[in-house]
């Protein structure tokens, strides 16, 4: 029994290093009520659901059609953070404003959750094509499948600290997701292998992680913060890759302008596709079945 006990222990330690408590762990407790989880985004929102299920409610801050780079939090999300048992955020700059709210929250027992944590990152530099200053870390960890795996495992971790009764719900669900991650990134890295073509255009630099996990390369319209527009000079590099290459797909995404894929796409006739960046919810789509989509599409582009 003390083994047992000691074991158990050594978990526990090992687990909530990972996470900012505000308080004692041990005064999160629902008694049967549903975990308050509060997420930055749609991404955040899409793993938290799949790993909690019907045992937590979700709540996002960020509203559809609002780019995560750019929000500003108000009063109102500050009160729902102080109402959160658990707060998620991406990490790597995609939220930075998390962390003041955080800071200036009055909730001492909110389990704090930066998704990335521990994961294997893509670092850019201010020598990067259309860099505009920010240098350090590429922040879309969650659009590669890898990545992605990484974040909901961390969030699994943090729902069975918070509430350690229904930690094997949590552990259970998460097996399942990350089933279903490694089962498409296993079918389409056999696609991906099959073919000689492994580049493709993208509205903004958003797709570093999914390129690492199958050895593609993209080449983007605008930056990993999707800001700014290309120089002429730039553009014709584009225009000149594009033609070099042979691409006959530009995809845009709806989270940043598509006008100038659009131009592009006509200077080399190539044609305009949409792919999803899952900062929000769109078509009612789930992380799965929007990756799946993403992928396909890409691989089609490059048959």
């Amino acid at each position: 029994m003390l083994k047992k006990f000691a074991l158990v222990l050594l978990v526990c330690l090992a687990i909530t290093s990972l996470f900012a408590c505000r308080g004692d762990y041990n005064t999160i407790s629902n008694s049967g009520e549903k975990l308050k989880v509060l997420v930055t985004f749609n991404a955040m929102a899409e793993f938290a659901k799949a790993v909690g299920g019907d045992k937590v409610e979700v709540s996002t801050i960020i509203p559809d059609g609002a780019s995560i780079h750019d929000f500003e939090p108000k009063a109102q999300d500050m009160a729902k953070i102080s109402k959160a048992d658990v707060f998620i955020y991406n990490g790597l700059g995609a939220d930075p404003w998390a962390e003041n709210v955080i800071k200036a929250s009055s909730n001492d027992n909110l389990i704090v959750v930066d998704a990335s944590f521990g994961a294997s990152i893509i670092e850019h530099t201010e020598d990067d094509e259309h860099d505009h200053g920010h240098g350090g870390s590429d922040p879309h960890l969650w659009l590669g499948i890898k990545g992605a795996r990484a974040q909901a495992e961390n969030i699994k971790n943090a729902f069975a600290l918070a509430d350690s009764e229904n930690a094997s719900f949590y552990e259970q669900n998460f097996s399942e997701f990350a089933a279903q991650l490694d089962g498409l990134y296993n079918e389409f890295k056999e696609k991906f292998d099959s073919l000689e073509k492994k580049n493709f255009v993208t509205g903004h630099a958003a797709f570093g992680y999914l390129c690492h996990d199958f050895g593609l390369e993209q080449k983007s319209v605008m930056d990993i913060y999707a800001e700014g527009e290309p120089s002429a000079r730039q553009l014709a590099r584009l225009v000149e890759y594009c033609r070099d290459n042979n691409v006959t797909t530009i995809f845009a995404e709806e989270m940043a302008s598509p006008q100038v894929s659009k131009t592009l796409a006509e200077e080399v006739g190539a044609r305009v596709e949409t792919i999803y960046t899952i900062e929000s919810s769109e078509n009612g789509k789930t992380y799965l079945e929007r990756m799946q989509e993403n992928l396909s599409k890409i691989y089609e582009s490059m048959l």
